[in-house]
C-alpha cells in the first residue's frame, strides 16, 4: 500500500492574492484553478512539477476562518520549503519582495531562514546538509 499527503489546505483572504504570492513571487506552479459553486475555486499550487505535496489555497468564507488566516500553526513556522540551492532562492525571494524575519543561519541539519507570506504564515526556507 502506498500513501502520501497530496495537499495541505492553506487559508487565504482571496484566491488571486494567494496565486500572486505563491506563483508570482515564490515561483510555484499553478497546478489547477477550477471554478466551483458559490464563487469557490479549487486552486492548487506546487513548488515544482515533481513535488508530491501541493497547497490548496482556500478562501476564508466566515469570521472563524478569516481569524485563522496566517495563524494556522499558532504563530509557529507552519510550512517548510526545501531547496537544493538556498542562496539562489533566498536572493530571488528577496528580489521579489518576500519578507524574511531573520538572516540565514547554519544549523546542524542545514541552512535555514524564516520568511513570512503576506497573510502571516511563517515558512522555513531550508537546504539540508548533504
Amino acid at each position: 500500500m502506498s500513501r502520501s499527503v497530496s495537499a495541505i489546505s492553506l487559508l487565504v483572504p482571496d484566491y488571486d492574492a494567494g496565486i500572486a504570492f505563491y506563483v508570482g513571487k515564490l515561483g510555484f506552479t499553478l497546478v489547477e484553478d477550477t471554478p466551483l459553486d458559490d464563487g469557490k475555486r479549487w486552486v492548487l499550487v506546487s513548488p515544482d512539477d515533481a513535488a508530491q505535496t501541493r497547497l490548496l489555497l482556500a478562501r476564508a468564507v466566515d469570521s472563524v476562518q478569516q481569524a485563522a488566516i496566517g495563524n494556522q500553526a499558532g504563530g509557529r513556522v507552519f510550512l517548510f520549503l526545501r531547496t537544493d540551492d538556498f542562496d539562489a532562492d533566498h536572493e530571488r525571494f528577496i528580489a521579489a519582495g518576500v519578507r524574511f524575519l531573520e538572516p540565514p543561519r547554519d544549523e546542524s541539519y542545514g541552512k535555514v531562514a524564516v520568511f513570512e507570506d503576506p497573510f502571516g504564515n511563517k515558512w522555513d526556507l531550508i537546504q539540508n546538509r548533504s
